[in-house]
């Protein structure tokens, strides 16, 4: 564009310099006709000097006129085409998204006409680059958002094509550069929707669905996305991991359940043999097994309610125990001492080795009290008559511990990451006939994690198991 300008410049030039020098052919021609010729050397003369004058005058002519154009194309240049080139590659450079310098855009006469179109321009770029700002930041914003969401991300395009994709629903639904489009995603995890109809169908179609990826649990919402001109533009997938969600759900459903049975068999019990007492007329030493079943199990629900309100207290922060320093040997071997009758009717070898630079502990002594309390009573219910049971006392890396050691019926391995949950058994019928309710183990859990303490098991089927309890010391808290 601004090649043709100085192109029509010259032109403009060029056609004024050919009128000039044809008028000046003309004035020539009519002087000739003006002149006499006496003789034709004097004629010849004549024209000689007609002609050297308007030579000259011609030579002049051009020379002014060249002056006159160079003036005039800088002039033009200057004023008019430099401008418009600074503007022209400025508007390319906004185009592109580049950040320009106003200062490039300036012209020396402000009452040009010229000057009010780079005025204009300005104020134009000023607000443009103010945007482009605005919107690259904002742009930044949503991409570390996406980068750092757990929900995964997905936008597809009108013919399902990916458009953005962040790391969280590529880990989620574990895709890889093959999976690029709306129908190979969704069918690799085996979902049976169609894009079109939640773009088009959106008030018809469920937009929500929740999907087993074998492993863990997905939430899938999708969502329609619109242009400028509120038309369809594309969906949306927002992945939701609810893994752990739904184990919370089953776990209370579980929860619930195994409460209601636990309750319920006692109770079955208690009524039947009270209803029988209270319907025949039965001898002494009768009402008498009748009573003890009754009582055994009152005192039964009696426990697990009582450890269904100790979890309940641990679960709410409302347990508050005082954490106190003691000797960790000395409780040991009073609860050991504590369980010799236990211990002397299954004829058990228990043996217990405290070193003597055990410091003291700080905790709820109660607490760590209950929970040596039902691991020994434990070890001593599943040893069998004449086994052995082990118990060090010790002190390593600031922690004071526990170990206590048996050869009794042991642990499979596949139970050993659920026994800490509650009411989890690995015989249940066996359990039950021992009077455990199942919540022993959660409850030294809960105990031992408001202590800043932990527990560890591991087990071999039929040849024992092993459990390490650790306990912050006095020195660990200074």
């Amino acid at each position: 564009m601004l090649k043709n300008i100085q192109i029509q410049i010259i032109l403009i030039f060029t056609i004024l310099g050919i009128v000039i020098l044809a008028g000046m052919g003309f004035i020539f021609s009519n002087q000739l006709n003006n002149i006499d010729i006496v003789s034709i050397e004097q004629g010849k003369q004549i024209l000689t000097n007609e002609a050297s004058n308007i030579i000259k005058t011609t030579i002049y002519a051009i020379s002014i006129f060249v002056v006159i154009a160079i003036i005039a194309i800088i002039f033009v240049s200057k004023v008019i085409i430099s401008p418009i080139k600074r503007i022209t590659k400025n508007a390319k450079d906004i185009a592109d998204g580049k950040k320009v310098d106003m200062n490039n855009i300036s012209i020396d006469n402000p009452k040009n006409d010229i000057q009010d179109l780079v005025n204009a321009f300005n104020i134009m770029t000023i607000k443009l680059n103010d945007r482009f700002t605005e919107a690259s930041r904002q742009k930044k914003q949503i991409e570390t958002i996406l980068l750092h969401m757990t929900d995964g991300i997905i936008a597809f395009d009108l013919n399902g094509e990916i458009i953005h994709i962040n790391p969280a629903a590529r880990r989620l639904l574990k895709l890889d550069a093959t999976d690029d489009n709306f129908d190979t995603i969704f069918k690799k995890i085996g979902i049976n929707i169609n894009i079109e109809k939640i773009i088009y169908l959106e008030n018809w179609t469920s937009s929500e669905q929740k999907v087993d990826l074998q492993d863990r649990y997905v939430n899938m919402l999708f969502a329609q996305f619109k242009d400028e001109d509120e038309r369809p533009a594309g969906v949306i997938a927002v992945i939701q991991d609810i893994t752990e969600h739904v184990k919370l759900d089953n776990m209370r459903k579980e929860f619930v359940a195994d409460v209601s049975h636990e309750l319920k068999t006692p109770i079955t019990s208690i009524m039947g043999y009270a209803d029988t007492l209270l319907e025949s007329d039965y001898e002494k030493d009768m009402q008498e097994k009748f009573l003890n079943v009754i009582s055994s199990e009152a005192r039964r629900m009696a426990r697990l309610v009582s450890d269904l309100l100790t979890l309940s207290k641990y679960d709410n922060k409302q347990n508050k125990a005082e954490k106190t320093e003691f000797d960790l040997g000395e409780l040991v071997k009073k609860i050991q001492e504590g369980l010799n009758i236990e211990i002397k009717k299954k004829n058990l070898n228990v043996e217990c080795f405290v070193t003597a630079n055990v410091p003291m502990v700080y905790a709820d002594k109660y607490g760590i009290e209950r929970v040596i309390i039902n691991i020994l009573t434990n070890s001593i219910k599943y040893t069998p008559e004449g086994g052995n049971i082990k118990i060090y006392v010790g002190f390593v890396y600031n922690d004071a511990y526990i170990k206590i050691i048996d050869n009794g019926i042991g642990i499979p391995e596949k139970d050993l990451t659920r026994i800490f949950e509650r009411f989890y058994r690995v015989d249940k019928s066996r359990t039950r006939e021992m009077g455990g309710t199942g919540l022993g183990l959660s409850i030294a859990k809960e105990i031992l994690d408001q202590n800043d303490g932990s527990i560890s098991i591991k087990s071999i089927v039929e040849k024992g198991t092993e459990v390490v309890i650790r306990i912050p010391t006095k020195i660990n808290k200074e």
